[in-house]
């Protein structure tokens, strides 16, 4: 059965039985039967067909008895391993097996003999814990897929340090400091106002790391940082000079006009 909650699809809960005794898993089965929200994936009495079983598949609520022929609760829980189960309660008449379920992380422990209301209690606790741990994981599913898109959903991780390698030494330099960029073969010279440092990478390749709120290319072999930007003046043929507020001159091309509009937008 498959409940529909909003725009979502829950699953079933897929609930197992693990008791000896005849009277209890009827009546356990019996509640199962008539909750619309789970699916019994298995009642069992011994220990050893339990384990095979979640082996197989894990279930999302374990109701486990401790007093099993062959293997008891604990060992079924340890052959079948920790992720046999979303949520472990365990069954038992003698209440000095609590300590011990609880260090075996179990949800819950109920006494025999079960009363009907108890045992309603303890399986509305234990579906609740199943749909707190589905939501969690959806959450986590989401953060994961809006890791990876573009676009408003998250920024882009842009380039913040350039790593600058000379003779004996290595040098980080934040992009924040740098004036303008101009390209030489395979090499970019940076200039930080009056120093300048080579950086071997072609310039395409380095203005595609570079957040482009910040950068634009004003030239084939120019980029600017905006922020340095002081004054425009226009020359002939749709040209302009961009002045940078060291007084360094730069050129915008008509092939890079466009870009005019996004330096007076910024300015």
């Amino acid at each position: 059965m498959v409940v529909r909650e909003g725009l979502f699809e829950s699953k079933p809960i897929r609930v197992m039985v693990v008791d000896g005794d005849s009277e209890n898993r009827r009546l356990v089965g019996s509640v199962l039967d008539t909750d619309a929200e789970v699916v019994v994936a298995g009642i069992h009495e011994g220990g050893g067909r339990a384990v095979e079983a979640l082996r197989r598949e894990p279930v999302d609520i374990l109701f486990l008895d401790v007093a099993l022929e062959g293997l008891d609760g604990f060992e079924v829980l340890r052959e079948a391993g920790s992720t046999c189960a979303g949520a472990v309660v365990f069954m038992t008449a003698r209440q000095e097996y609590a300590l011990r379920a609880f260090e075996a992380r179990a949800l819950d422990y109920v006494l025999k003999p079960l009363f009907l209301e108890r045992f309603v209690q303890v399986l509305d606790r234990a579906k609740e814990h199943v749909r707190r741990g589905r939501i969690q994981h959806l959450v986590r599913q989401l953060a994961g897929l809006v890791e990876t898109l573009p676009g408003p959903y998250q920024a882009p991780r842009y380039l913040e340090r350039l790593v600058i390698r000379e003779v004996g030494r290595v040098t980080l330099l934040s992009v924040d400091d740098v004036d303008w960029m101009a390209a030489e073969d395979n090499y970019v010279q940076v200039h930080t106002g009056a120093k300048s440092h080579l950086v071997r990478q072609p310039l395409r390749d380095l203005e595609a790391r570079l957040d482009p709120a910040r950068f634009v290319r004003i030239h084939r072999s120019t980029v600017i940082n905006l922020q340095r930007v002081q004054e425009l003046r226009p020359l002939l043929h749709g040209e302009y000079q961009v002045i940078l507020r060291d007084r360094t001159t730069l050129k915008l091309s008509r092939g890079y006009r466009e870009r005019l509009d996004t330096l007076l937008a910024r300015g």
